[in-house]
């Protein structure tokens, strides 16, 4: 019940109508964008911040800008986010230059900033500044002055000023919003503009200093004082900073209570200004068409006649005409590539599936034999410079159809040559190179055992000696010949290499052994000694 007393439906439903209608208000008051293009030095990017807090809450206050950013890519997202102008800053060697944009069809007025300071400048150049968060909530109050010249451009100043802000309807204005002011002002004798932005505050009047102190919760110092009457009657003991500044230039009554003590509703109340920067002194350049690409409508150093005009606007249009021309022809490629592509896909489709039809009416599994055995390779490179002079229509060159064409691979043949073999000795079995290293069935393995045959217990050392290590030591000159072929002379039974020079032991194997064999005259065959003087 306690939901229900509070208004619980009732209460949501209002709460997202309230939603509604400031997000409406919010999308249909001017939005901007504060930016730089080209490159700018550390001061004219700080005033870029401090023009983006005088635009401020309808501005993108934290923007940021890459060297590869266009103007087409701020037009292109200013759409989407309800922008409808742009304040740009340009630096060249000479001067500061401002343009300001309407979008999306313009116009573009171009500035020249004489003169600028920062906030960090004028605060700091003020006894008492008044400048705090609150006051950037709401935007600032547009002041106009001296722009209610008959001249066009002046005019048209005076419309793109007022356009950069959301309008006001004094009638049903809330006076709490209103905290900050924005002051532009013309001189029609230099032709300067003066831009100054001030911090609003509302003060009453027509009470003592000290009874304004009282009201504010300053207490003032009161030990020359007889009576608390003196304090109220007389402007005491106050700084030199507390003079009154009020006048009949900055009295009103007001029509609402304002925020403050003492501001009541039908009071006198005293506004005061206080300016809190940035500032800036601009001179109007030019103003142009469209995006910075229209036609110069003023400009306020060079002055063109009619012809001078006529001759501008015709050669405009000559390019543009040029332009619509290239389009056109670029268009056109464009379709004939997209139809070629198209027309060269069909074909290969086509032939594909032609591919497919005649794997399927024949082996589809076979390869390609290449060459047939009966046909000529000169009558083949006839055709093909027959289906040349047909196709290009000149004769073909002399090396771009030889004679002789190697025949392809069948499907028998490996791809890759084989080793050639060497040739066989007249009498000799041809064997390839594995059956070089493989030894006949029934011989047995170099330096071991032989297979015991069927039926046979003993062993095949046993039977012929020259296979046992005994046999072997007996005979020590013969030589037993290797199962592959003929060996060469001095060549063992075992594998070994070749004879060092200047060793006695041949071949790789263990030193050790080897050394007490030939120690021991055993294993392997000794060198026959000559016969000593003497001796038979």
């Amino acid at each position: 019940m306690g939901g229900a007393g509070r208004g619980g439906p009732n209460q949501k439903r209002a709460r997202a109508a309230a939603q509604q209608r400031a997000q409406e208000q919010f999308a249909s008051v001017p939005h901007s964008f504060v930016f730089h293009r080209g490159r700018v030095g550390r001061s004219l990017q700080q005033l870029i911040l401090d023009v983006r807090r005088v635009m401020e809450p309808f501005t993108a206050s934290t923007l940021q800008v890459r060297k590869k950013n266009s103007l087409k890519d701020f037009v292109a997202v200013a759409g989407p986010l309800g922008v409808t102008h742009f304040l740009v800053f340009t630096k060249s060697p000479t001067n500061v230059n401002f343009k300001l944009v309407r979008l999306p069809g313009g116009p573009t007025l171009t500035f020249q900033v004489t003169q600028y300071s920062l906030i960090k400048d004028v605060v700091s150049s003020l006894k008492r500044h008044r400048m705090h968060e609150q006051q950037f909530t709401h935007h600032p109050l547009l002041v106009l002055s001296n722009f209610g010249l008959q001249q066009m451009h002046i005019k048209l100043m005076a419309t793109m000023f007022q356009n950069m802000f959301p309008s006001i309807n004094v009638h049903k204005v809330n006076l709490n919003a209103i905290k900050r002011c924005l002051l532009i002002s013309y001189n029609a004798d230099s032709q300067l503009l003066d831009f100054r932005h001030y911090s609003l505050k509302v003060v009453p009047v027509g009470a003592s200093k000290g009874l304004k102190k009282l009201l504010q919760e300053k207490f003032p110092n009161m030990s020359r004082l007889e009576d608390i009457s003196e304090l109220l009657a007389k402007d005491i003991n106050l700084s030199e900073s507390e003079a009154e500044q009020d006048g009949t230039h900055n009295i009103l009554e007001l029509p609402q209570v304002y925020a403050g003590r003492g501001n009541m509703k039908a009071q006198q109340s005293a506004v005061r200004l206080t300016e809190i920067g940035p500032r800036m002194t601009l001179q109007l350049i030019k103003v142009e068409e469209g995006l910075n690409q229209g036609n110069v409508l003023y400009h306020s150093f060079i002055l063109k006649t009619e012809e001078q005009l006529r001759a501008a606007l015709a050669r405009k249009e000559e390019r543009l005409r040029l332009k619509a021309e290239r389009r056109c022809r670029q268009e056109a490629n464009v379709q004939r590539k997209k139809e070629q592509r198209e027309a060269h896909r069909k074909q290969s489709l086509a032939g594909i599936r032609r591919k497919q039809q005649q794997g399927e009416d024949g082996d589809s599994g076979a390869e390609d034999p290449g060459l047939p055995e009966d046909q000529d390779p000169a009558n083949q490179s006839d055709d093909d410079m027959e289906y040349y002079r047909q196709e290009v229509g000149e004769e073909p060159e002399a090396d771009l159809f030889p004679k002789r064409v190697k025949r392809k691979p069948g499907p028998l043949c490996s791809p890759q040559p084989s080793k050639r073999l060497r040739p066989s000795q007249p009498g000799e079995q041809p064997a390839s190179r594995k059956a070089k290293h493989r030894r006949p069935l029934g011989q047995p393995q170099r330096g071991g055992r032989s297979p015991r045959e069927p039926g046979n217990s003993q062993r095949p050392g046993q039977q012929n000696d020259q296979w046992s290590p005994k046999g072997r030591g007996q005979q020590r000159g013969a030589q037993t010949p290797k199962p592959g072929g003929p060996r060469h002379p001095g060549q063992q039974g075992t594998k070994q290499g070749p004879r060092l020079p200047g060793s006695k032991f041949k071949g790789p194997g263990k030193p050790g052994l080897r050394r007490k064999q030939a120690a021991q005259g055993k294993g392997g065959r000794q060198r026959p000694r000559a016969p000593k003087k003497g001796q038979p």
